[in-house]
């Protein structure tokens, strides 16, 4: 088995899609700047609203609420900072749940944070929510759709009914939904919402913001007065090309039903291995592509390690913590021992994973824990 060769961390990467790489390439033998009124310029401004249509089009937005970002991180920022600043709110509401990106953006206001908790199935506590609500002020709610952790899907139809009918505003951080779940971010009562084009096969470095009307001076970067005068700076004709391409084709590589059938059968496979396994939110309804486990005792860092040297990559949680193995935020907030958690592993299924993955996966988790249980018999 080559290095690498089994690649089960589609959570933090989608592998590049066929069509994202061919719309890129083509879109890189253009030359000139979108802004310009020349033969050239519009051509590649033509790059770029066929890919504003395609994004809009998965994310059940309009074509004008589609606002490209250099990531996600940065749709997260525009959307929580530039949004405090823009839309005069008096402070933030977020889960315990929340990526760093919100999380960091929230704190970055220097407004009050009211910190609201998940439940022991790692959904947000709406009741706390419905109580920050009550406060005095303005608030910007800022809530994961999908936890990147667990997979859990949040109630975000209760949040809706909480925050839409009120002064308050609310901002959804889309990235694991998109491509997913149906968004229909046009219809739903969020003011704002975040995607990531690497989540579903397309290029890293390009996300998006989607914005309503009403929340359209929301900034973060002045610049030149691209995207409209929402988000300054050249655009990237091949990001936007490839982002675009990936939200067309993504629907039809990503078959939902096969993917949470793996996943089960992982899962299933995983307790005969190990009966003591424990799977992080199962009583929770879940996207359907992720699991989040531990094996009390083999130590995710010790896990990582075997099954790196075998080629299978997986991870402990986000990918956005500086390549430390560390205790999770998320099942911290969730009320999972720190000594369980510290065992916790997420493999993450995409578009491209396979029977063969998986099978590859469970023959590597069994030899590291077969390790594991030799040496912890040796210590005894």
């Amino acid at each position: 088995m080559t290095r690498s060769a089994i690649y089960l961390d589609h959570n933090a990467s989608a592998p590049l899609l066929p069509e994202a790489r061919a719309a890129m390439l083509a879109a890189l033998d253009l030359v000139g700047n979108p802004s310009s009124v020349h033969g050239h310029g519009r051509a590649l401004r033509e790059v770029i609203e066929t890919g504003r249509g395609q994004v809009a089009k998965l994310a059940g937005a309009e074509r004008k609420q589609v606002v490209f970002t250099g990531s996600a991180t940065e749709a997260i920022t525009q959307a929580v900072v530039g949004g405090a600043r823009a839309l005069k709110v008096d402070r933030i509401v977020i889960s315990a749940g929340e990526h760093a990106a919100v999380s960091k953006a929230a704190e970055a206001t220097g407004l009050p944070v009211t910190l609201v908790g998940l439940d022991a199935d790692g959904m947000i506590r709406t009741d706390e929510i419905a109580a920050a609500l009550q406060q005095d002020g303005t608030a910007l709610v800022a809530v994961h759709a999908v936890n990147n952790e667990t997979g859990i899907i949040q109630p975000l139809a209760r949040i809706e009914a909480l925050v839409g009918p009120t002064p308050h505003y609310l901002f959804i951080d889309a990235v694991q939904a998109f491509g997913k779940l149906d968004l229909d971010f046009a219809s739903r009562p969020a003011d704002m919402m975040a995607l990531s084009a690497h989540k579903i096969g397309g290029p890293v470095g390009i996300g998006a913001l989607l914005v309503k009307s009403h929340a359209d001076t929301v900034r973060l970067i002045p610049g030149g007065g691209q995207e409209q005068g929402r988000r300054g700076g050249t655009e990237s004709a091949s990001l936007v090309a490839g982002f675009g391409a990936a939200a067309e084709a993504f629907p039809q590589h990503y078959d939902a039903a096969r993917v949470a059938k793996l996943t089960f059968q992982l899962m299933y496979r995983l307790r005969e291995l190990d009966g003591a396994v424990v799977v992080f939110g199962e009583k929770a309804q879940r996207v359907g592509n992720v699991v989040d486990f531990a094996a009390p005792g083999l130590k995710n860092a010790v896990a990582m390690m075997g099954l790196d040297l075998m080629g299978i990559s997986v991870s402990s949680g986000s990918a956005c913590s500086s390549g430390k193995v560390g205790p999770s935020h998320v099942l911290a907030a969730m009320g999972v021992a720190p000594e369980l958690a510290d065992c916790a592993l997420r493999v993450s299924l995409g578009w491209n994973s396979t029977e063969e993955d998986v099978s590859a996966f469970l023959q590597g988790f069994e030899q590291v824990l077969d390790r594991h249980r030799r040496r912890h018999g040796q210590a005894a």
